[in-house]
């Protein structure tokens, strides 16, 4: 249900929306890890109540934190970049090209 909240927020889709883009787009179906044969789609019922769920506890700011560390993290080691843009050693001019991704 995470990654269908994430889905969610990224592509700004609605409940309906969200439930629909699950049947009809193999690669959201393939993130949030649904098989159309083995599991069940989540209703658009079941995707608010999830994202009433995480309101509640105060959680959505916090993943959404969490989750875009990680990203910005993955995408520095990706490029074999430190994970701090601004860690060079002393007297090093910072690259115009290295990307800020703040």
């Amino acid at each position: 249900m995470l990654r269908i909240h994430l889905l969610q927020q990224w592509y700004s889709l609605s409940n309906p929306a969200m439930e629909e883009a699950l049947i009809e787009v193999p690669t959201m179906r393939r993130f949030a890890a649904i098989e159309l044969i083995n599991d069940r789609i989540h209703d658009e019922t079941t995707i608010l109540t999830f994202r009433h769920l995480l309101e509640k506890h105060g959680l959505g700011e916090q993943i959404f934190d969490t989750v875009k560390s990680l990203l910005k993290n993955q995408a520095y080691a990706n490029m074999g970049l430190p994970l701090n843009p601004d860690a060079r050693p002393a007297g090093a001019q910072r690259l115009p090209f290295l990307p800020r991704l703040d």
